[in-house]
């Protein structure tokens, strides 16, 4: 105790010190004995040369690649415990699994690469089991980024295959005033080559993608990625799909007649199907069957229309419950 100016002030005792033969012995508690309580959480890494070496297996043991977007931790999880090949991720795929279309990503709403980033790193890659790499589509025309330092950090999250598909200009049809706009502006299908082609000069998997001959070949002979995906047009079915009357036999010769051509640039390139009339397995199955493809890209096939069918199907049976006898009015 100490006094001072007619004020006492009590000082603290020191804590007590405690030795290996004075500490108190805790029983143990089995519930507590868990590998996730006592060791961090620690994402499973992919190497370029290890998706190479799968992609490159796959081929010679005559098995189509899978390619799968999702836009949340559970739907990604799932598609991987699947057998998806790779799990992509884009500002679109978060959209859809908010209630919204595909091409709500195209608006001025949000920043498309941060948004990407951020749900990779967040919801994606803590719920991956490391057996299927994961793909960044990044938008190649950010004003506001050095993609340069947009892959370092796609590389610093572990990330090692990155796309162009976060939008792609190749969406806007290319004879409208809005794509001459764009383009007068800067937005503009080079950036994204030169974009793959940085990634590619860095030894990322690059996964190009396009919607129309003019591009997708363009984009093969001057990107040279690992992976090309003709987008033959959004997947139809479901709340927010588009349906442009085009059956899967038409969807099959379009593609094939633009993977002719690839192949004739790039004889080794893996080819995978995406969109259209391709929205269920069935339909991949025929434009495998008719295409000379080495896979297929789902993304509203594999997260949005079967979300829509399980809740409607379930959320419709707990609205159709009824009380078993009358009950009176309280």
């Amino acid at each position: 105790m100490e006094t001072r100016a007619g004020i006492v002030a009590l000082r603290p005792s020191p804590p007590p010190r405690y030795t290996a033969s004075s500490a108190p012995t805790l029983a143990p508690r089995p519930e507590l004995q868990t590998t996730a309580l006592l060791t961090p959480l620690i994402v499973p890494r992919t190497t370029p040369s290890e998706i190479r070496s799968k992609l490159n297996a796959k081929r010679e043991a005559g098995l189509p690649i899978w390619i799968a977007s999702a836009g949340s931790g559970l739907v990604a999880r799932l598609l991987e415990e699947a057998g998806a090949d790779c799990i992509n991720t884009f500002s679109g795929a978060r959209l859809r699994a908010n209630g919204m279309g595909t091409m709500a990503m195209m608006w001025p709403i949000l920043d498309s690469n941060e948004q990407t980033l951020r749900y990779t790193s967040e919801d994606i890659l803590p719920a991956m089991g490391g057996d299927a790499f994961v793909c960044a589509c990044l938008n190649a025309n950010d004003p506001l980024k050095d993609m340069r330092v947009v892959l370092e950090r796609c590389r610093s999250m572990g990330v090692e295959s990155v796309s162009n598909i976060g939008p792609s200009i190749s969406y806007v049809d290319k004879d409208s005033q809005i794509y001459r706009v764009m383009n007068k502006s800067g937005i503009t299908f080079q950036n994204e080559i030169d974009f793959l082609r940085l990634a590619k000069e860095q030894g990322f998997v690059t996964i190009g993608l396009a919607f129309d001959e003019e591009d997708s070949l363009r984009m093969v002979e001057e990107a040279q990625p690992d992976v090309f995906c003709f987008h033959a047009g959004n997947t139809k079915g479901g709340r927010r799909g588009y349906d442009s009357g085009e059956t899967i036999d038409e969807t099959a010769a379009r593609t094939e007649a633009v993977n002719t051509k690839l192949r004739a640039l790039s004889p080794g390139i893996f080819l995978v199907a995406h969109g259209a009339a391709m929205e269920t397995a069935e339909d991949a199955q025929y434009l495998l069957d008719h295409s000379t493809c080495d896979g297929f890209w789902t993304g509203s096939s594999t997260e949005r229309l079967p979300i829509e069918k399980a809740i409607q199907s379930a959320a419709a049976e707990f609205a159709a419950i009824r009380f078993s006898s009358p009950r009176s009015a309280r």
